[in-house]
């Protein structure tokens, strides 16, 4: 899991704007933390090929504006060779990422 998704979720999940009844930064911060405990769960990190990738996936994604974090989290599941679980079909603009639509059977 990157620590976008983490910061995401605490951001998202705590904010009175989107959920009548947000999450409090404590109730969020123990999910994250049940996230954290468990033995499948490992938090990534750039690693020193981080920007080589990221600079050929903002490249070959033709990338600009908002679709900049979504490379970033491209290149960082490429880094890692894994494999992005998303519904969001903008991440096909990436060459070498393995992602898989988990709502489509």
């Amino acid at each position: 899991m990157p620590w976008q998704v983490v910061w995401a979720f605490l951001r998202l999940s705590t904010n009175s704007r989107i959920f009548t009844n947000c999450l409090s930064m404590e109730q969020a911060v123990g999910i994250v933390q049940q996230w954290m405990n468990l033995k499948q769960v490992r938090v990534l990190a750039p690693t020193e090929r981080h920007w080589g990738l990221l600079k050929q996936v903002l490249k070959e994604g033709q990338v600009r504006g908002p679709l900049t974090t979504d490379a970033e989290l491209a290149a960082l599941t490429i880094e890692y060779g894994g494999v992005l679980y998303t519904t969001d079909r903008d991440f096909a603009r990436f060459p070498g990422l393995r992602w898989v639509n988990p709502l489509v059977p």
